[in-house]
């Protein structure tokens, strides 16, 4: 923590030059620093992704939370705008080492070394996450391979080819590429993938996907983590305990707070994941309020870092309460992988008088899905949630697929 506190105290010594944060730390003190990095949480208040929003609104193209001159700034990225408006961030050179020294520790911990050969799974758009990924695994000496612009089936065929060790995408895409792979005869137990490096979804910490992941991809090893373009890379997954996730706290203050009161809760308590990263000085975020559902947790496998039970376990305001029942997003996609012979589905909530109902629209997996699956999915849905979920079912290869984060959940007003 002494490191922390050292970190904090430059961070805070050059933030006089930040227009967006001298406006709003203006009467805490913490422009002369801080004494402890409890004090700092005491003293600060929350930064929301709405202000950073309306500041951008206020100052574009980029707001003006930047430390320093425009001309010292060299990338710039962008949210994916899955819950808002996107953002854009910049970063300098010394900001953009420090994320990828954060990459090489999720890197590292999930056993990556220079022998490997990583075959990233997406499209390199101004998401932040897949650049530092494929640029810190470059640092470390792995042989890299940007999967952009390929169709799935170039991609499977690239794995096997360039005899890929690491597959890094979304668990989605890669249950997706295995449910392509199974469509075209192509043989995954001849890849050599021996981790899936899954992000940008809850789904990698929950137990039903890893183990339906496992079983489509023979032989990996499923590894999740997590991060935003916002703050960077943030947690690792535990070397002892799958599921669980670690924040790096070397590199960053990390609080869970109640999302209603602000006010820290206990391990073993659900609340909102709150960051400050300490060495992303050219576009720093004190106390933000990321929207991430976690669980605080003990951990005994020897790191102090804090460890989140089930990684995200979802975004606060996905919550739905459906006959007072709190239903999120992850509790519907462990239940559905749970039940198997599902490939793809899709979640409608409407309102009707006031009160929210779920309605679940699944294609039948090709290797098993039965005529019984909407009995079978209803039937786990009241066991696991004690609520009646109508269960409807589409066509195959119906439903959209996604290489990024999916997005299967839909609002419709009452």
């Amino acid at each position: 923590m002494n490191d922390q506190l050292a970190q904090l105290k430059v961070l805070l010594a050059t933030l006089g030059t930040n227009p967006f944060y001298t406006r709003k730390l203006a009467g805490t003190g913490l422009l002369d620093g801080a004494a402890s990095p409890a004090e700092f949480s005491v003293r600060c208040p929350f930064t929301t992704k709405a202000e950073l929003v309306a500041d951008q609104q206020a100052h574009p193209p980029h707001g003006s939370n930047l430390t320093f001159p425009l001309e010292r700034y060299t990338r710039c990225h962008q949210t994916s705008g899955s819950t808002g408006s996107p953002l854009r961030w910049l970063d300098t050179p010394e900001s953009w080492t420090w994320m990828l020294d954060n990459w090489e520790t999720v890197h590292r911990q999930a056993g990556t070394t220079a022998a490997d050969r990583i075959f990233f799974a997406f499209s390199f758009g101004p998401f932040l996450g897949f650049w530092t990924a494929f640029e810190s695994a470059q640092r470390l000496g792995c042989l890299v391979f940007a999967g952009g612009g390929m169709t799935s089936v170039a991609r499977l065929q690239a794995i096997l080819d360039l005899r890929a060790t690491i597959l890094c995408c979304t668990p989605t895409y890669a249950i997706h590429l295995a449910e392509v792979a199974a469509k075209e005869g192509i043989d995954l137990r001849r890849s050599q993938v021996k981790t899936l490096s899954v992000a940008g979804e809850p789904g990698g910490s929950i137990p039903a996907v890893r183990a339906r992941l496992r079983e489509l991809w023979p032989g990996a090893r499923v590894y999740d983590h997590h991060g935003m373009t916002e703050v960077g890379p943030v947690s690792y997954e535990c070397p002892v305990r799958s599921g669980v996730l670690h924040v790096i706290e070397r590199a960053f203050i990390a609080e869970v707070v109640n999302p209603a009161t602000g006010k820290s809760v206990g391990k073993g308590e659900r609340g909102e994941l709150i960051l400050t990263n300490l060495g992303r000085t050219g576009s720093p975020l004190l106390r933000y309020r990321t929207g991430d559902l976690v669980q605080r947790s003990a951990c005994l496998c020897g790191t102090t870092d804090l460890a989140l039970e089930g990684g995200i376990l979802g975004r606060v305001d996905d919550m739905v309460v459906v006959r007072g029942v709190n239903v999120y997003p992850s509790a519907i996609e462990e239940i559905i992988r749970r039940a198997g012979g599902v490939a793809e589905y899709q979640v409608r909530v409407s309102q009707r008088h006031a009160l929210a109902e779920l309605t679940v629209t699944v294609e039948p997996a090709v290797d098993g899905g039965g005529p019984d699956v909407e009995r079978r999915l209803a039937a786990a849905f009241e066991s696991s949630l004690a609520l009646r979920v109508p269960v409807e079912l589409a066509a195959p290869g119906s439903l959209p697929r996604f290489e990024s984060k999916a997005r299967r959940w839909t609002r419709e007003p009452g």
